[in-house]
């Protein structure tokens, strides 16, 4: 019985280390990114720069995080396609944002722009520069406001 303990609990340990270690975020030079997210950044942020690039590992995905020289944050899956951009203070680029999404924000709340959009499982979270946060289904349709 006391083997049998030793070694659940020496199993338990390997997995915790190995989880801490495995879900560390790691600094990475921009190059290591997945050439889609480059290109993403090369398209929608002309004239901006990657100044730091992150690879988070878990067992279960893998992520980048990168920030660029005027503040603005990305994350991207392990493909390289976006699923947070967050430009704090200006406008996101339209360029990715979904017509649908473009077009209800234009019309609800004129003055407004899209300073966060974050791109989920069933559809897109999105914050305006008024604070005001929404929620739209993967099709680009209104859903609901956010608390």
């Amino acid at each position: 019985m006391k083997r049998i303990n030793q070694f659940f609990a020496a199993i338990v340990c390997f997995f915790t280390v190995s989880t801490v270690c495995n879900a560390a975020d790691r600094p990475i030079p921009s190059f290591q990114l997945p050439e889609a997210a480059k290109e993403f950044v090369r398209q929608n942020f002309p004239g901006r720069t990657i100044i730091y690039a992150e690879k988070d590992w878990n067992f279960f995905k893998t992520r980048y995080e990168v920030s660029l020289n005027d503040g603005t944050e990305i994350d991207f899956n392990k493909d390289g396609t976006f699923d947070k951009v967050d430009c704090h203070w200006t406008a996101v680029p339209e360029g990715f944002i979904p017509p649908a999404i473009r077009t209800f924000v234009s019309q609800n709340f004129p003055g407004a722009v899209i300073v966060k959009i974050d791109k989920k499982r069933r559809g897109y979270n999105v914050e305006l520069s008024n604070d005001i946060e929404l929620k739209f289904n993967r099709h680009g349709d209104f859903l609901r406001y956010d608390d």
